[in-house]
């Protein structure tokens, strides 16, 4: 069922088909350098660029710019303990804020951060501590075919060999990320929660939950997991997130909010240092780098997020278009999650080596055939690490309808039809951290005599 009418609508065009060629050219094949005016379906990034409900726009309106004790910010404080159980709260522009604050408050050079799986900006932000992150998913995580439920969850048994590796002395934080966006948006149940939660009391560590899709992953949780068939999607979420010490969020995703982020936690050590640290480099701690109105409307999205009705459309809405790439022969990874639909690229163009960047083709394909903009989280997007070559497309929330998902599928249909005459790409650039060459990096189309 729908659950919401349109109120504001915003023109877009699909470019001619030379002029995307010339754009692809323009961009060295790396559809972060494309002007949005120059893109028609755009599922970069469902993070900060989804639509703002009647209400959000309304405290948008009432917003408290305040630079200290602003109101905006109390909204905040209670929205957070209503909806995560968390009472300290530290605001930052948006989740990568969020990150810097909290991983630079609890890490030093040396440290190993065991993960389910680290995102490029979290990989990034610990390595910048010159600390070590290491992947810990479970063995069927990477495989598009696997018939699992949970396929998002943590590996106790990996991460026991980290620890026998390096010793627990030198693990002093345990991160699940929920959903599992880099092992394609997967579900982690509230059983592994638990059992991460006695892991890091087994070694002393903080726990962290980087909570950017919480309240997608308690959706999942209420179908897949028979404990809480009964349960409230609200009530899931604060037990999930209550088994960690420490919260990160970005609020662009479940916060349904186009920016702003924060740290969340009830230790309050932990939350001087990350006020500390967040008045260096965000702002003030009750505005932390945002606008007193953005304050105001994460406040009220994240109340909106665990919403029975929202999640119920956000979540089937992805499923079907999913299912409709998959109807026509498009290797889609399996199951849908709850913000995105992963598209196989290694499977797409077998004749293409991960040292062709299959992924990084595929992108520019839909976007050469349909103006359609994804983005690849293949060996383009996380060099030396063993990943599938996916390709991510996400899916705005409450944006775009079905007419524009149609249009997508189309495309990649087209691109399927032609796969056997894509050619590969290679570096043109390669900026300095590889964590996240992906966002600027350039490419050139590899010589025909390779």
């Amino acid at each position: 069922m729908v659950a919401y009418k349109s109120k504001m609508v915003e023109r877009i065009r699909l470019p001619s088909r030379e002029q995307r060629e010339r754009n692809l050219e323009a961009a060295g094949y790396n559809l972060f350098n494309l002007s949005s005016k120059e893109v028609f379906v755009d599922l970069l990034t469902d993070s900060g660029t989804g639509a703002m409900s009647d209400a959000q726009w309304a405290a948008l309106i009432r917003g408290d710019e305040s630079y200290a004790g602003s109101r905006s910010f109390e909204e905040l404080e209670a929205a957070v303990a209503d909806v995560m159980g968390f009472s300290n709260v530290v605001p930052t522009h948006q989740g990568r804020g969020a990150e810097n604050v909290l991983y630079g408050s609890l890490l030093s050079a040396g440290d190993v951060v065991p993960n389910n799986t680290h995102f490029d900006t979290t990989r990034a932000h610990i390595s910048n501590q010159d600390a070590d992150p290491v992947d810990c998913p479970v063995e069927f995580a990477h495989d598009p075919d696997a018939d699992e439920p949970f396929k998002g969850n943590f590996s106790l048994e990996r991460a026991r060999a980290v620890v026998e590796e390096h010793g627990a002395e030198r693990i002093p934080v345990v991160v699940q990320t929920i959903t599992n966006n880099s092992a394609a948006g997967q579900a982690v149940s509230v059983e592994n929660t638990r059992k991460v939660r006695e892991f890091a009391d087994e070694i002393d560590a903080t726990f962290v939950i980087d909570a950017c899709r919480f309240a997608e992953n308690a959706y999942f949780v209420s179908q897949r997991e028979e404990e809480f068939a009964d349960a409230s999607i609200a009530d899931i979420a604060r037990e999930q997130l209550g088994y960690a010490d420490a919260l990160v969020m970005s609020g662009k995703k479940d916060g349904l909010v186009n920016a702003g982020g924060f740290v969340a936690t009830d230790d309050d050590a932990l939350f001087e240092q990350c006020k500390q640290r967040a008045i260096l480099y965000e702002g003030f701690p009750t505005y932390g780098g945002m606008a007193g109105r953005d304050v105001a409307a994460m406040a009220v999205g994240l109340r909106e997020a665990v919403e029975d009705a929202y999640l119920e459309d956000r979540i089937e809405q992805v499923r079907e278009f999913g299912a409709q790439l998959a109807a026509v022969g498009v290797p889609v990874y399996t199951p849908t999650s709850g913000h995105a639909v992963y598209i196989d690229a290694g499977e797409l163009f077998p004749h293409l080596d991960a040292a062709e960047f299959p992924g990084q083709v595929l992108a520019c394909e839909l976007y050469r055939e349909g103006g359609v903009r994804g983005v690849e989280l293949g060996s383009f997007a996380f060099p030396d690490t063993d990943r599938p070559e996916l390709v991510r497309l996400a899916v705005p929330r409450r944006t775009y309808h079905r007419e524009h998902f149609d249009h997508v599928v189309e495309t990649a249909e087209a691109v399927l039809e032609k796969r056997e005459t894509v050619s590969g790409l290679q570096l043109a650039s390669d900026p300095v951290m590889p964590e996240i060459r992906h966002f600027t990096a350039e490419l050139e189309p590899v010589p025909s005599s390779q």
